[in-house]
């Protein structure tokens, strides 16, 4: 298997920056965790509990797409919520070789994992408003979907195999 460009999705408390790092390692490629492209205003506004508007998220997309364009050739992981379908466009058009991993799951598992986190500025009041902004991936989307009800280790397997099945060429 190339390396590929992984983009690891989903809303708040699903593992992004659990999976993101196991599976960057498993495919032997760099890990960047999205909030880290995040401008300080934007980290204010959800810390305040105000979602980020599309407005907010434009120079924030921007940014983790041109992580990924800089990693063409040597792949890379980078979690990011992209809940929505114009923000998977819009990291396409930075890197078009991008791949989406949607760690999905059901609200209750979800919403308990939210409140066993500790020092993160994300709160568990908006997860019903990321539930409601979530777009899945559509079939002509470039990515895979994996449940995150299993340990992290499992989790980490399926999304290596279901990416290595997406892959041209597989038999």
């Amino acid at each position: 298997m190339h390396a590929p460009l992984v983009v690891v999705m989903g809303v708040s408390g699903t593992g992004k920056t659990t999976i993101g790092p196991l599976l960057a390692d498993a495919l032997g490629v760099p890990y960047a965790e999205a909030d880290d492209f995040h401008p300080p205003a934007n980290i204010a506004k959800m810390s305040a509990g105000t979602p980020l508007d599309d407005e907010d998220r434009r120079p924030w997309l921007d940014a983790i797409g041109a992580w990924a364009h800089e990693h063409v050739g040597h792949g890379g992981v980078v979690s990011c919520s992209a809940l929505k379908r114009i923000y998977r466009d819009r990291l396409r058009a930075a890197e078009p070789g991008v791949v989406f991993l949607h760690l999905t799951g059901e609200r209750k598992l979800i919403a308990d994992r939210m409140k066993e986190r500790k020092g993160h500025f994300f709160s568990g009041e908006m997860l019903d408003s990321q539930l409601a902004t979530l777009e899945p991936l559509q079939p002509d989307e470039h990515g895979v979907a994996v449940d995150i009800a299993p340990d992290p280790e499992i989790i980490t397997e399926r999304a290596v195999a279901a990416l290595r099945q997406r892959q041209p060429g597989h038999q």
